[in-house]
């Protein structure tokens, strides 16, 4: 398999047509009428959000790259680990059959990380990829940060950095995973240096950490740019710091630009994104596309954590798997969530309908990320996204603004 010149985009631009949005005014890519001849387009409505038509999936360009992404990314990090090779592939097939264009993986999948596990997420893509047209699939991964605990990654490594050698020898055993020869979109999992990460929200001042310098991380994925390897960079789990950095040291020494920022958004995580990531991030700055991962709190906003009893909340992974994102389901967050189910109903929409309707109406929001343990919870969440009004009606967001404004982001650690 050829790797794609740079100027090529893994959907054909031709299929596409610009749209200007009947709300925010701005224009949006979507998809020619001759290609969807089968499919109606949603009535607009402004009364109550959930609606018996069902809209088209939208499509739009990733930053300034000519990635053109479908606006629901499937997540696929339960796959090896809540998910056998068969379920994984049934619910690629029915992403991809949905109109989902793009995929995103990580050398560290399934999650939760085990040396025992790792790379079966790689393995269960890459013998689905066999039987697919490659450059119309879209295959984003990434390379892990900095991290004592996951050496087992690398071949004689005690410790993960962002550096060359490890950011070559993770692209080169991602390729052969995922049976593929090159990656379209390459994200530094989590930064090199001390960050705030996974709940922590505020920076602690005694933790600061130095980390590789910004132009050698991207002087190493110039090589496999140049290679044919990789297509387009991007970060994740980032700050305005570090997004400012790589893009002032892409300026100055004429490395590869970062695309897009894969950052955890959703109705109980708002604020460190919305503070000044959005500006730093906007089309007029510095045009990085937002990737936003969690849109449903890891389920929390599903309101199946609610009762403690259900079978829905004894197979999730919030209990499957102790300790992790527990912040999503403390006496606070579960409060919080509870308004927001109480908010869903009142309106004649599920808690799905209203969390995964409120990520995808965010002008900053490229992409959502949606994950599913099987084809039926998949097809719920994209019936809940493609089902609800565009964007949700005035009165909805000004009584989630009502709720924000009194609990700003309570799952935090």
């Amino acid at each position: 398999m050829a790797s794609p010149s740079l100027a090529s985009s893994a959907i054909p631009v031709a299929g596409f047509c610009l749209d200007r949005h009947p709300i925010l005014g701005h224009n949006r890519l979507v998809p020619s009428p001759p290609r969807y001849t089968n499919r109606r387009r949603c009535v607009m409505r402004s009364v109550k959000a959930k609606l018996a038509k069902r809209s088209d999936l939208e499509y739009r360009k990733l930053g300034d790259s000519d990635l053109v992404v479908s606006e629901i990314t499937l997540g696929t990090m339960t796959f090896g680990e809540q998910n056998t090779e068969k379920e994984a592939h049934d619910i690629l097939n029915y992403a991809f059959e949905s109109g989902i264009n793009i995929l995103d993986t990580a050398e560290a999948y399934p999650i939760p990380m085990k040396k025992e596990t790792q790379g079966k997420t790689d393995l269960y893509i890459g013998s689905w990829l066999k039987s697919q047209v490659r450059d119309k699939i879209i295959v984003a991964t990434k390379v892990c940060g900095y991290s004592e605990r996951a050496s087992y990654l690398r071949e004689n490594s005690n410790v993960l950095r962002v550096d060359a050698a490890n950011i070559k020898e993770s692209v080169e055993k991602s390729l052969t995973r995922l049976n593929t020869d090159y990656i379209d979109l390459l994200q530094i999992h989590w930064p090199d240096r001390y960050v705030a990460l996974f709940g922590e929200f505020t920076y602690d001042y005694a933790k600061w950490r130095g980390g590789v310098p910004f132009a050698e991380q991207l002087r190493a994925f110039q090589e496999l740019i140049d290679e044919g390897k990789v297509r387009y960079i991007g970060v994740s789990n980032e700050t305005s710091y570090g997004v400012m950095e790589f893009v002032h040291a892409a300026k100055v020494e004429r490395l590869p630009k970062i695309v897009s920022i894969q950052n955890c958004y959703n109705l109980l995580a708002r604020c460190k994104f919305e503070v000044d990531l959005v500006e730093v991030c906007h089309p007029n700055n510095y045009n990085i596309g937002l990737l936003a991962y969690s849109p449903l709190g890891g389920g929390n906003l599903s309101g199946k954590y609610l009762d403690v009893g259900s079978e829905a909340a004894r197979k999730g992974r919030l209990n499957l798997f102790p300790g992790y994102m527990e912040r999503y389901i403390k006496s606070y967050a579960k409060e919080v969530t509870a308004l927001y189910v109480e908010l869903a109903r009142k309106h004649g929409l599920t808690p799905v309908q209203l969390a995964l309707g409120f990520t995808r109406d965010r002008p900053f929001v490229t992409s959502s990320i949606i994950g599913a343990t099987s084809v039926e919870q998949l097809k719920e969440d994209i019936d809940a996204f493609l089902t609800t009004d565009r964007p949700l009606p005035s009165e909805v967001l000004d009584e989630i603004n009502q709720i924000f404004k009194r609990h700003k982001d309570p799952a935090i650690d």
